[in-house]
């Protein structure tokens, strides 16, 4: 049996879908943190995976935040699942239980600990030494304590509190429990870069709350070595000093260092290395030590700012027959139950549209626009009466009604409304003394003055000039006179170029002296190399300041290859 847990930081930022990432980790239930997405952007192909069997926990009131996923292969297709913490989101058969005492929690408390998608439970069957037994699988993603918001502090501690408060009441219940995830604490000062830059690291309120949390080899010390004794110390639930819980990296790796499991993009501090070990699976002892086979990083998978952590247990890992009601295949939109929306969008043939008359509202203003387009001399005088005033009624007073002319046909491509355009023969038709138009438009081959008149006659070099009226072109009598003309229109054309470009200079130069661009980047001290702008977003008397740092990613001060201390703050105006 083996686990994952990895916080993807958006599960729709998997190009190949989410199966080649499942299929590439190799494991039996995969725990996904940070997915952000809700249940109106979840598609198909990221709910209903071949071979997998999912569930999904949604932010109820942010879009595009938390939210956690569990995929468990079909061999591996829990017993009971659910959402949340509280039980308040359980409205489904077959449910985990066990939920403990609530009496710390108001229930609006309760309520908002469970609204922002960060748990679920999938409770599992496991033969360990010819003995059946049950394990409660928690996929959980912590909140994290955003030092500007004292609120989300105290969000924090109560999410872990109610989270041990759960997991120790499954305990109780006769399960072994195990919990992976996203903590957003680092335990010890081995689990941090550079804890030395962090003050009062050990009194931390999360780090406070995983020593009481997590087993410790001092308790080991002070434990009695009777077996007796021991099991009824394992009985135990209500003994807040003593951890139930073991962190199952350290069980097997407890000296390595540079360990860590999250790196900050915007420094890209991955490249050397300098992050924290926040993902974590947590178990019960008594299943550590008798179970677990292997625990690790995988710092070699990218793809987010987290890497994936996995475990491996020695017990054989039961099925059930079929998955339990919370699974997302039977939400009704995956189910076929309903109908998608896209269905809606889907292009429908325009054979099979036609064959079935379209029934349009009566006095519909887009069926009367199409019959003027079909048959605009007909449409307003189909029986030799004016069309009823009814239609006229429909828009509403005080607005103009928009009519589009556009006919069914297409007119052609884009580029045809970019090319010159020629005078319209109705202007020339209804102009008096331009009656020989017809005969020149019968022989297009004949080049009469009627034709230059008309502007549409063959539009070679001598004729493409603009005609202010009819009568100068008619009274021009000589081929000199015509290229006078041409040359007059050509040197005012220039002119107007001319002073046109003089604007746009003057225009370019006021715009450079306002919206002026970035300053130039300095070299760092240090590495002789071009530094990287800055902006400062948080809040206080520096917000929305520019300054420059090394261009190099963030590591530690000893490390030379990473960047160093150089600042330098980008003065007003420059």
């Amino acid at each position: 049996m083996k686990l994952v847990s990895w916080n993807i930081n958006g599960i729709r930022t998997f190009k190949g879908g989410i199966k080649t990432a499942v299929d590439s980790l190799d494991a039996d239930i995969i725990c996904v943190q940070e997915t952000k997405v809700t249940r109106d952007l979840l598609d198909e192909k990221t709910a209903i995976v071949d071979g997998y069997n999912s569930y999904f926990s949604y932010s109820r009131g942010r879009s595009g935040y938390s939210g956690v996923a569990t995929y468990c292969r079909d061999s591996a297709t829990p017993f009971a699942a659910e959402e949340g913490l509280t039980g308040l989101l359980n409205n489904h058969e077959r449910s985990v239980g066990c939920y403990g005492a609530h009496s710390d929690f108001s229930n609006e408390e309760l309520q908002l600990l469970d609204n922002e998608g960060r748990a679920i439970i999938t409770q599992h069957k496991i033969m360990c030494q010819n003995k059946e037994k049950t394990v409660s699988v928690i996929n959980v993603y912590c909140p994290r304590a955003d030092p500007d918001k004292p609120e989300r502090k105290l969000f924090k501690l109560q999410f872990y509190k109610l989270l041990q408060s759960r997991a120790e009441a499954l305990l109780k219940g006769g399960s072994h429990v195990i919990i992976l995830g996203d903590v957003n604490t680092s335990h010890r000062p081995i689990d941090h870069c550079d804890p030395c830059d962090i003050d009062d690291f050990d009194e931390n309120p999360g780090r406070k709350w995983l020593n009481g949390f997590l087993y410790s080899s001092r308790q080991e010390e002070e434990e009695e070595t009777d077996e007796e004794d021991h099991n009824k110390e394992i009985e135990i639930t209500d003994c807040a000093h003593m951890g139930r819980f073991v962190d199952t990296f350290r069980y097997f790796h407890p000296a390595r260092t540079n360990a860590f499991t999250c790196w900050s993009t915007l420094t890209g501090a991955r490249q050397t290395n300098y992050g924290t070990r926040i993902d974590y699976i947590f178990a019960d002892r008594r299943l550590v030590q008798e179970q677990f086979a292997g625990a690790d990083i995988m710092p070699e998978v990218e793809g987010s700012d987290h890497c994936p952590v996995w475990a491996q247990l020695k017990c054989l890992l039961l099925s059930s027959s079929k998955p339990p009601p919370f699974c997302t295949r039977y939400l009704p939109e995956f189910a076929g139950k309903q109908q998608k929306l896209s269905r809606f969008l889907v292009k429908v043939d325009q054979k099979l549209s036609q064959a079935e008359p379209k029934e349009a509202l009566p006095e519909s203003q887009e069926e009367e626009e199409r019959r003027e387009n079909v048959n605009p001399f007909h449409a307003n005088n189909v029986s030799g009466k004016k069309r009823s005033s009814a239609s006229e009624t429909v828009a509403p007073k005080g607005k103009k009604s928009k009519t589009t002319n556009t006919s069914l046909k297409p007119r052609g491509n884009l580029l045809s409304f970019f090319k010159p355009k020629l005078t319209d023969v109705k202007q020339c038709e209804n102009k008096p003394g331009l009656d020989e138009f017809t005969a020149s438009h019968n022989n297009p081959k004949a080049s009469t003055t009627s034709e230059l008149c008309s502007g549409t006659g063959s539009t070679t070099e001598d004729t493409k000039f603009v005609v202010d009226t009819p009568s100068q072109l008619c009274t021009s009598s000589t081929t000199g006179e015509k290229d006078r003309m041409v040359k007059t229109k050509q040197s005012a054309s220039r002119l107007s170029v001319g002073q046109s470009d003089v604007k746009k200079g003057a225009s370019s130069v006021f715009w450079k002296s306002v919206l002026h661009g970035p300053p130039p980047a300095p070299c760092c001290k240090v590495h002789k190399e071009p530094c990287v702008l800055r902006t400062v977003k948080k809040e206080g008397p520096n917000m929305g300041k520019q300054f420059f740092v090394c261009g190099r990613p963030q590591g530690h001060a000893s490390n030379p290859e990473a960047r160093c201390n150089f600042f330098m703050w980008v003065e007003k105006g420059k």
